[in-house]
């Protein structure tokens, strides 16, 4: 290890970004359907058992990078064994009401595939909970079988928000509800409707 040694830096270095992240999930099959089939992600490996050492049940799922190349793995599902796995999940809501994961966001590379991908996810029943544009993104919010939040959205090219990235962030425009695949309950909340994937 001595010829990894570097100078220390007087601050912590920005990362490029979040590389990938794993997701605990009741039913490691309804999940991997959810991810593939509706999402659009690819299996890419899943552990493998090895004699007298006890491994988790989990699966690797890629995107395409900036390249349109396969990545070694953006998502892991991981399932949480029978009886530690809670019940019903709670339906999911901006408003954070517990501690852990409020949503992920995923990006398609622009907006025409972005438009084809929310047809898609209407057709296939995925109730959209929220739609909005932000300063810097066009986003759609749904949630995975498990009440994971996920921000379908397209970005916006870095010239419409760079110069005011504060106001990109907290200046929203809601989408009007009466688009379709939003679907709300009588007290204006979002209603979460689970279609069978």
């Amino acid at each position: 290890m001595a010829n990894d040694s570097a100078p220390v830096p007087p601050q912590a270095l920005p990362p490029r970004g979040i590389n990938h992240m794993v997701l605990n999930v009741r039913n490691i099959e309804v999940s991997h359907k959810f991810w593939t089939e509706i999402i659009g992600f690819r299996c890419v490996a899943q552990l493998k058992p090895i004699p007298g050492r006890q491994r988790p049940k989990m699966r690797f799922y890629s995107g395409v990078d900036a390249k349109g190349d396969l990545t070694h793995h953006d998502l892991a599902l991981a399932e949480v064994p029978q009886g530690n796995n809670g019940g019903i999940p709670d339906e999911w809501s901006l408003m954070p009401g517990r501690v852990g994961l409020n949503h992920v966001a995923i990006a398609w590379p622009d907006r025409e595939s972005w438009l084809r991908q929310l047809a898609f996810l209407q057709s296939k029943g995925v109730p959209f909970l929220r739609r909005v544009n932000h300063g810097m993104t066009h986003s759609v919010y749904i949630a995975d079988p498990d009440g994971h939040g996920i921000e379908v959205l397209y970005e916006l090219p870095r010239e419409v928000w760079e110069g005011d990235i504060d106001g990109a962030q907290t200046g929203i425009a809601r989408r009007p509800d009466r688009e379709p695949g939003v679907r709300r309950a009588a007290a204006g909340r979002p209603r979460l409707i689970r279609p069978s994937w």
